[in-house]
């Protein structure tokens, strides 16, 4: 009796999958095309205009009450049901890269755009373009299932995710601080992202820290100018800033707890000097911090001033330094409770054998300011075609980047089977 009872409690959830599944069938064509249209006219972060514009009419077409200009060029919509329940968020980014695109395509991006001032080609070279066409087929979906639903569906096209231009905000941030999480208050918000190196039709998931917080800084070290035949005149900012970069290093390898708090300090440019015979005054250094929780954030905060200092007392310098300098992620946190909660929505969605437990990544998403404030998930959704070797696939930010339109359904499936279930859970 007790196992008949716990199957005919399932019938609801299953009756749902199976509308899911005939609906995500009937519009895979029109996601596909979507997906075309998107990725041959990408923009860039807080110039997605025609990509907002193309969104916002098709949630329109759908009877959705939206709003257009969210954190300059995002768009939000609202699908109510009519009936109390929870407020679901479900979040897509919209826009491309300064990267000239390298496959051929016949929908193959030729776009251009202006970045730092400068003339550059445009590309979706993270799948940007499939998360939109994902997010516009829930959409459609969902408004087909209205009177199915409890509560409410946020729908968010963020964009900026990939940074704002120098001088502007955007991206999650933003949204944020203008209250996208607000009226009608959202409970739970769930985000994917196309992967380039997981097979098509499997979904990577885990609980807690599942993509790094990023935090850049910048180093200008001063000393003395002297000329190059006579080092003992100078306070030299050259051996200063080497010093220091290898001082540095070691926050990670004899100070931070490995086995539990993975975290990485990257130096990427050194600027310094004009020629071989003069020591400069002047050095400057900046580079990237990775953390995946909060204790390994927390401790290198605190040692990298301290280092800094350091050295430069050691040496005769001084030194400044500016962290965060720019924009500055948390880390990307799902729920344990959350997740723990829609694992069974992903085995039913994706098949138990194609939910795959993941390793994090030091890479870094702005979804984990929507996180800072409900409880959220991230999840990765394959998009390399099965006849392709991983170590073959295309990197993501790169000219040959490539994600199989196959890969799509499945992702719509899952905004749309994970909204209804905690609708029903909630």
């Amino acid at each position: 009796m007790k196992k008949l009872l716990l199957t005919l409690s399932l019938l609801p959830t299953l009756c749902f999958a199976n509308t899911v599944d005939l609906m995500a069938d009937k519009i895979e064509a029109k996601v596909i095309q979507w997906r075309h249209h998107l990725h041959e006219h990408p923009e860039l972060s807080n110039r997605e205009f025609e990509t907002a514009a193309y969104i916002a009419k098709h949630l329109r077409s759908l009877g959705l009450e939206v709003q257009t200009g969210v954190a300059i060029t995002g768009v939000v919509a609202i699908l109510d049901s009519g009936k109390p329940g929870p407020v679901v968020g479900l979040r897509a980014d919209i826009d491309g890269l300064p990267v000239l695109e390298n496959n051929d395509l016949p929908w193959k991006s030729q776009a251009k755009g202006e970045y730092n001032g400068k003339e550059v080609p445009v590309m979706h070279a993270c799948g940007h373009d499939t998360h939109i066409a994902m997010l516009m087929g829930a959409a459609e979906i969902l408004v087909e299932m209205k009177d199915q639903l409890r509560g409410k569906v946020k729908f968010i096209f963020q964009p900026a995710e990939e940074g704002a231009p120098i001088g502007e905000e955007g991206g999650a941030e933003l949204m944020v601080k203008e209250g996208v999480l607000k009226n009608p208050d959202v409970d739970a918000i769930f985000g994917l992202h196309i992967s380039s190196s997981a097979d098509v039709n499997t979904v990577l998931y885990r609980e807690g820290g599942v993509m790094a917080a990023v935090d850049p800084f910048k180093i200008v070290i001063k000393g003395k100018q002297a000329h190059g035949a006579y080092p003992w005149l100078s306070v030299d900012p050259i051996v200063t800033a080497a010093q220091m970069i290898m001082n540095i290093q070691t926050i990670v390898s004899r100070e931070v707890q490995l086995l539990d708090d993975a975290a990485v300090v990257t130096f990427g440019a050194i600027n310094g000097g004009v020629r071989s015979n003069i020591i400069p005054d002047k050095v400057e250094l900046v580079g990237t911090i990775r953390t995946l929780n909060n204790t390994a954030r927390d401790h290198i905060y605190e040692a990298m001033p301290r280092k800094v200092k350091g050295v430069a007392d050691s040496m005769r310098a001084e030194a400044e330094l500016t962290l965060p300098f720019g924009g500055s992620y948390p880390v990307t946190f799902n729920d344990h409770d959350l997740t723990a909660t829609m694992l069974p929505t992903l085995n039913k969605t994706a098949g138990e054998d194609n939910v795959i437990y993941s390793k994090p990544v030091t890479g870094a998403e702005d979804f984990s300011f929507f996180q800072e404030q409900v409880p959220g998930i991230y999840l990765w959704v394959g998009g390399k075609p099965l006849d392709v070797d991983p170590k073959d696939a295309p990197a993501h930010h790169t000219p040959d980047f490539y994600v199989d339109d196959d890969g799509m359904k499945l992702g719509v499936r899952l905004l749309t089977n994970m909204t209804i279930d905690y609708m029903n859970q909630h």
